[in-house]
């Protein structure tokens, strides 16, 4: 069956300029060949350190950020050669929630204004429809019609997600991206609103990308797990197999470092030396061998392919 998405070889590089003539002098190689696909109905998690590429990512799937090269295929449809007449239809079927629930919001809009608006301007829903629509929507993500009067400054970050949420789903979409959607809330509200993403997910058959940099989080929602570094995947498959056979040095790190909560339960963390590179120059080779605690000869000198080591489980590294 042909998946709902499709991430070919995905690169983003922001050039550097310098001088009074704007001359590039550079790149950042913030994603630098990622690789993916996305089945209707499933959820992805990407995971990693800060500056990894996770955002990076997230947006060139959504075209916010072009691509330099690579190809994002949705429904069988390259984002790249879409007419804009079909660019603004994909935004009915692609929306994002923010990591910030309360910048994401303008302030000077009402609830009501903040969900009608995504309406009007893609000519669905008239009149009560619209309205009832709005209440709908307001009422699955535990708020109240009556709340729709109000500014955002008049809620909690909780509920500003929520509101965030409602207005992903107000055009109908089939995927959206969580971009690390509940790392700006207290603990207790992160369970609500995960909960209450994985509830509309049944209801609105919804595929999601989630990224995060909690790996508790996207163990509890997510399918599959898509471990990323320095603007590449190191090891991609399903959960159970990542929390329970990680392969890459890297994933086992960060494994390592999730708090368990048993007293009696002994883990051994595996503490990674020196600073993540910068991605303008990243290193050659594997890009985690300066890092690596089981470096071998040739990390230096050769990238490692990613491959599938049987089981659909993707892993980036020579040890295999």
């Amino acid at each position: 069956m042909e998946p709902l998405l499709a991430v070919q070889d995905l690169k983003v590089h922001f050039p550097i300029t310098k001088g009074l003539l704007s001359k590039t002098a550079g790149y950042v190689y913030a994603v630098d060949g990622v690789s993916f696909e996305l089945g209707a109905g499933k959820t992805l998690g990407i995971v990693g350190e800060s500056g990894c590429g996770k955002t990076t990512t997230g947006m060139a799937i959504l075209n916010l950020i072009k691509p330099t090269d690579g190809r994002v295929i949705f429904q069988g449809k390259d984002i790249s050669r879409m007419t804009k007449h079909e660019r603004k239809t994909l935004c009915r079927e692609m929306q994002i929630i923010f990591q910030d629930p309360y910048s994401s919001l303008n302030p000077r809009l009402t609830l009501n204004r903040t969900l009608s608006d995504p309406m009007k301007i893609h000519g669905l829903y008239y009149g009560s429809e619209r309205r009832d629509r709005i209440a709908y929507l307001l009422e699955k993500v535990g708020l109240t019609p009556e709340q729709g009067r109000r500014y955002p400054h008049e809620f909690s970050g909780g509920q500003r997600q929520r509101i965030g949420i409602a207005r992903a789903l107000a055009l109908n979409p089939q995927l959206v991206i969580g971009d690390e959607p509940v790392s700006a809330l207290d603990v207790s509200i992160q369970a609500q609103i995960i909960n209450l993403l994985i509830d509309l997910q049944d209801e609105f058959k919804l595929s999601y990308i989630i990224i995060s940099h909690d790996l508790a989080v996207v163990e509890y929602i997510c399918d599959r797990i898509a471990v990323m570094y320095l603007g590449k995947a190191a090891e991609m498959a399903a959960y159970r197999k990542i929390y329970t056979n990680p392969k890459h040095p890297y994933t086992q790190s960060l494994l390592s470092a999730v708090p368990v909560p048993d007293l009696n339960a002994k883990s051994e963390r595996i503490i990674l030396g020196g600073d993540v590179p910068s991605p303008i120059h990243p290193p050659s080779g594997c890009r985690f061998h300066p890092r690596c605690p089981r470096k071998m000869d040739i990390c230096p000198q050769e990238e490692p392919p990613f491959e599938d080591l049987g089981d659909d489980h993707w892993v980036a590294c020579h040890l295999y």
